[in-house]
């Protein structure tokens, strides 16, 4: 057999997060207390209501059969029941609202369906892997814009309409954004639906960090803005929300057209989640949401911790408004460096784990993304571990450790 790799394998460069992953599995081998601030996995236990009604569906073996690959009925109409509440937008959930396999299903399906070879698709750079990746995969082209939401993204994709050949077919965003935090607000989307009509490209929205903010101010839906729906598509997750990473269980929302495209994807592609991961997810949509704010107030309580540390140890971190996540800039010092030997660098040297920006497009080299999913104590020992690394490389002191509040 030829050991030269698969045509579309070819499109994808080497994992940059499996050289941080290796580095960090090496060091936990050698028995090192490696804090790792790497992944946006949340750890904290999905809420007991949520749990509770999974064991009570799974207890019936009528559930234990296929499922339908669009999601059962009643999980349509909760999210088109959340839609409605969150952001006063009405969904029809037979033309409007899909359930995926997590949002990272949902977009990569979906970039499949609408993608032919020579596509040209418009993505902030920085932004998530699969934003990306999933069009590459699909035989797209991917045609950087700035990251940040405002006149210059704006500018950047009227300029791509009118000077890529072929003219690009669909834009992605994501706010509150993974890796920046970067947040939108609802006139920022309401330029962009207007650009997106005029040029006629359609928009694909990942708000899957939607219930995630700090500062009062509710991020917002671009459905939200009048006649979204004839050109965008907008997906979310129950991952971060409701501390249901593994679960799987996700939205697709919107055109119909784009709609029905994703839905007959996936059609051919898998039977649905398991029905009792839907059901419980009902639950989750329908039931009290108090476990969401609890949720907010952690990240907003681990973030101040994390940046306030961060600060006191001499490295300028943004307090990011909304997201799980800092984007935080390399400190001058090591900035030669680039963000994944940084990232190696804090970890043999602090033990603490992070994402290397690089991981997120070219233009992310400059940063590293620091995710807030240790608890307060293992957040306070990371900072305490950071600084006294800045100390000891800079010549300075170091300052006796405080006791663990």
């Amino acid at each position: 057999m030829s050991s030269e790799e698969f045509h579309r394998i070819r499109r994808l460069p080497p994992y940059v997060f499996a050289e941080v992953n290796a580095a960090k599995a090496k060091a936990r081998a050698a028995a090192e207390d490696i804090i790792d601030l790497g992944m946006g996995n949340p750890d904290s236990p999905t809420p007991p209501h949520i749990v509770a009604k999974l064991v009570e569906t799974i207890a019936d073996p009528r559930s234990h059969r296929y499922s339908t690959s669009r999601g059962i009925p009643g999980l349509r109409r909760a999210q088109a029941n959340y839609y409605e509440r969150r952001f006063g937008v009405k969904l029809d959930p037979e033309t409007e609202v899909i359930a995926t396999l997590g949002s990272k299903e949902g977009l990569a399906n979906l970039a499949a369906a609408i993608t032919s070879p020579g596509d040209t698709i418009l993505v902030p750079n920085p932004s998530y892997p699969i934003h990306q990746f999933g069009f590459i995969i699909a035989g797209a082209s991917v045609r950087s814009i700035p990251a940040h939401p405002g006149e210059d993204m704006l500018r950047a994709i009227d300029r791509a309409v009118r000077h890529s050949v072929p003219k690009p077919t669909a834009l992605i965003v994501n706010f509150p954004s993974n890796p920046t935090a970067y947040m939108a607000d609802l006139d920022f989307y309401k330029e962009l639906v207007a650009l997106a009509k005029k040029t006629e490209i359609f928009i694909i929205s990942d708000l899957a960090y939607g219930e995630i903010y700090f500062d009062g101010n509710p991020p917002p839906s671009v459905l939200q803005v009048e006649g979204a729906k004839d050109i965008a598509v907008e997906f979310t997750s129950m991952s971060k929300t409701y501390s249901m990473a593994g679960w799987r269980m996700g939205f697709g929302v919107g055109n119909p057209r784009l709609i029905k495209a994703l839905t007959r994807m996936k059609s051919y592609l898998d039977y649905g989640a398991f029905t009792p991961i839907q059901v419980a997810s009902v639950a989750a949509l329908n039931g009290p949401q108090d476990c969401v704010e609890e949720m907010r107030t952690l990240y907003r309580e681990r973030r101040d911790i994390l940046i306030k540390g961060l600060h006191a140890a001499g490295w300028d971190v943004p307090s990011p408004n909304g997201s799980m996540f800092a984007w935080a800039p390399i400190p001058p010092k090591y900035a030669h460096m680039g963000s994944l030997e940084f990232s190696k660098l804090l970890m043999a040297k602090a033990r603490v784990a992070v994402a290397p920006g690089i991981g997120f497009g070219e233009y992310g080299d400059t940063h590293v993304r620091i995710a807030l999913v240790e608890n307060a104590q293992r957040l306070r020992q990371a900072v305490r571990n950071i600084k006294t690394f800045f100390a000891v490389d800079n010549g300075g002191p170091v300052e006796p450790e405080e006791p663990v509040k």
